[in-house]
């Protein structure tokens, strides 16, 4: 994908925000899910959350972005409860893109971008000439240009996630929340997606805040990783500082073993299955000559 130019990452930007969660309990029903927990969002960088299914990572997700109400303890925008802001406020100030997004029915992929725009509107206000670019410009990062005119009804799993991302885009918020954003997509689309969402940090000092399945994907696009268990921070920091087996045993009852990237240093989690298999000692191979590998006439 190409990266989102200056007008729809910087010009409306109107400074930098912070996002912290406070003795944080959640629950659904009685049954808490995420108790007393403090956290901060770096501002600026990418951060990834990673835990087994179950664990509350999308529970905090939807706390932060004031989806969820606290049982007790608050999230706070810039330091104050977020809870007291007018909810168009921080609309400008903060996106969401949740697990499963549901669209009205019948609704054009056009549409569905286009109301990422809202939260900029005044009442009954027409649209301007720069909402119409910065949909046009989230269609065309995230390659659904030319599903505009589509309902979104009619799209593949992993068109509808693009179409969605592209709305999140268009809201031009300041600190952008995402579940699982590479659900639905194939391996070209979830590299092209978090290399986009990279641009966007670089490009506009973007806060990103995402969940992630994927350890070794979170370890390479993440500047700070928050790893949970039922409901608690495990660890937090840095994937270099804080990713290792034992950490991986701890948050996932998983043996692995925790190497540098050859490329970019960061670390790559090699679980070890109950059918894993060492690879052969070096001395135990057979000697290959210089030649070996030439075809019968020469280089094969």
């Amino acid at each position: 994908m190409t990266p989102p130019p200056t007008a729809i990452d910087s010009a409306s930007a109107p400074g930098h925000h912070t996002l912290a969660a406070d003795a944080l309990t959640l629950s659904y029903g009685a049954r808490p899910i995420v108790e007393d927990l403090t956290v901060s969002i770096p501002e600026g960088r990418i951060t990834a959350i990673i835990g087994p299914n179950g664990c509350g990572k999308s529970t905090l997700l939807r706390s932060l972005a004031r989806l969820l109400s606290p049982r007790d303890g608050q999230v706070l925008l810039d330091g104050e409860p977020i809870g007291a802001r007018p909810s168009k406020e921080v609309a400008r100030i903060l996106g969401l893109l949740p697990q499963s997004p549901i669209a009205p029915e019948g609704i054009a992929v056009a549409d569905l971008v286009g109301r990422g725009r809202h939260p900029h509107q005044k009442p009954l206000a027409r649209w301007n000439a720069r909402d119409y670019e910065v949909v046009a410009r989230a269609l065309e990062v995230t390659g659904t240009s030319e599903l505009a005119d589509r309902a979104v009804d009619e799209l593949s799993g992993g068109q509808r996630q693009r179409v969605w991302i592209a709305m999140a885009l268009a809201q031009e918020t300041d600190i952008l929340l995402l579940d699982e954003p590479t659900t639905f997509l194939d391996v070209t689309h979830q590299i092209d997606v978090l290399d986009l969402l990279t641009d966007l940090n670089h490009d506009s000092n973007t806060t990103i805040a995402m969940v992630l399945h994927d350890m070794n994907i979170a370890a390479r696009y993440a500047d700070h990783l928050i790893a949970m268990r039922a409901g608690k921070i495990v660890a937090a920091g840095a994937p270099r500082d804080i990713l290792d087996a034992d950490l991986i045993k701890s948050v996932f009852d998983l043996d692995a073993l925790v190497v540098p990237d050859p490329v970019s240093g960061a670390p790559i989690v090699l679980p070890r299955g109950r059918h894993h298999v060492a690879p052969p000692a070096a001395d135990s191979l057979p000697a290959v000559s210089p030649d070996a590998t030439d075809g019968p006439h020469g280089d094969a």
